[in-house]
């Protein structure tokens, strides 16, 4: 209903966001996506277009779940958060007081000349801060050449991603990566709970976001988007149409299932300073101004350099500028041309799921497409017409 309102607000309008969304999925060939766009206290824009499985699926609504992946990142970052607000842990202290395996990485500084790792002891411990910030030194290979160049030799036991080593020491510099995830596990070793009921009990419910989970049942199979991948040709090839299987384990850096409608609503508890709808604490408001605020200091974050262009091309999100990191959150000190301003919050999914907050404008969108590689042109200038198109309608 929401939607149907905000497109009777657009029709007629020059540039209106459904143009923008309609015609950039049809010209571009994108499977589906869906979007939404929020102030701080209602919902002012919601639409959907294209197909949940292909040209002859069925329509994608705003209530499609889509793997959002490392947008599970904020949620995860929001829980460590609490646990600091309890007394639990500090954002100082090492962290391998309550996982101890984290304090026993190993620092990969290259190669020698025969080709052999060369790996050192930690110099410094890690603390959540630099978990929360990308600063931990704990990276993924897909951005990293060097890890990748030793998992390929010496794959982790179980496929552990964790069992990396690390690539610098914490707090050296910023590079996109697996802090997160260990921070998922700090919460569940501090909480005794798994990051499912965690969330659920203490973020989610809270929150009304019935949609938002790690679990996918098969009551709800039927609106998950499928994904699918660009190939050489531009064309995009759908991934074979299963239920997905309850997860062995649950990461802090990616895994839950949502909405546009669902993820806006965490992202207005940002916009509210911590309150959920009904005026429910879910953060202090000091707590949410620390996840707004530049915790990398002069460190920037740089662009991701891909492995796998299968799986992501180069990611700059903000070319020409230099950005900052908080705890959770992507920070632009220089406002988007014509779109948000200096000092939003942002970060997104592999699977090319978006979103921003705007405290200065007070406003959010979402915006899910469910396809890689990751930032392909065509996620990267569907993302850019709709901030646009947002910005020239609620932001004059």
């Amino acid at each position: 209903m929401l939607a149907m309102g905000a497109r009777r607000l657009l029709a007629g309008t020059s540039g209106g966001i459904d143009d923008v969304l309609r015609k950039g999925r049809e010209s571009r060939g994108i499977p589906a996506v869906t979007a939404i766009v929020a102030n701080p206290d209602r919902v002012l824009y919601s639409s959907a277009f294209g197909k949940r499985d292909g040209m002859a699926g069925r329509d994608v609504t705003p209530d499609s779940l889509f793997r959002i992946a490392s947008m599970t990142k904020a949620i995860t970052t929001t829980a460590a958060m609490q646990m600091v607000e309890q007394g639990k842990v500090t954002l100082d202290e090492p962290v391998s007081k309550y996982l101890p395996t984290l304090g026993t990485l190993q620092v990969l500084d290259g190669f020698d000349s025969a080709d052999k790792p060369i790996l050192r002891a930690q110099k410094k411990d890690i603390a959540l801060k630099h978990l929360l910030t990308h600063t931990s030194g704990c990276v993924y290979p897909t951005w990293d050449a060097a890890l990748r160049k030793y998992v390929t030799a010496n794959p982790p036991p179980a496929t552990d991603f964790l069992a990396y080593p690390q690539r610098f020491d914490a707090g050296a510099r910023w590079e996109y990566g697996t802090g997160i995830d260990w921070a998922g596990r700090l919460v569940e070793k501090l909480s005794g709970l798994t990051l499912e009921d965690y969330f659920q009990r203490n973020i989610l419910q809270p929150l009304a976001m019935k949609d938002t989970s790690f679990i996918c049942p098969p009551e709800k199979f039927d609106r998950l988007v499928n994904l699918a991948r660009r190939q050489s040709d531009g064309s995009y090839k759908q991934d074979t149409r299963t239920q997905p299987a309850v997860p062995k384990a649950f990461s802090g850096g990616g895994g839950l299932y949502s909405s546009v409608t669902d993820y806006v609503r965490f992202t207005q508890m940002i916009l509210r300073k911590g309150r959920g709808p009904g005026g429910q604490q879910i953060l202090k408001a000091k707590t949410v101004e620390l996840m707004m605020a530049n915790q990398i200091g002069s460190l920037a974050v740089e662009e991701l350099k891909s492995t796998d262009p299968a799986t992501s091309a180069d990611a700059n999100m903000h070319p020409g500028a230099i950005d900052k990191y908080t705890f959770g959150f992507l920070l632009n000190p220089t406002a988007y041309p014509g779109g948000r301003s200096a000092g939003s919050l942002a970060w997104a999914g592999i699977d090319n799921t978006f979103y921003w907050i705007d405290p200065q404008r007070k406003l959010t969108a979402v915006i899910m497409m469910q396809f890689l590689p990751f930032v392909d042109k065509t996620a990267i200038a569907m993302l850019g017409d709709f901030e646009k198109a947002v910005y020239a309608t609620f932001a004059k």
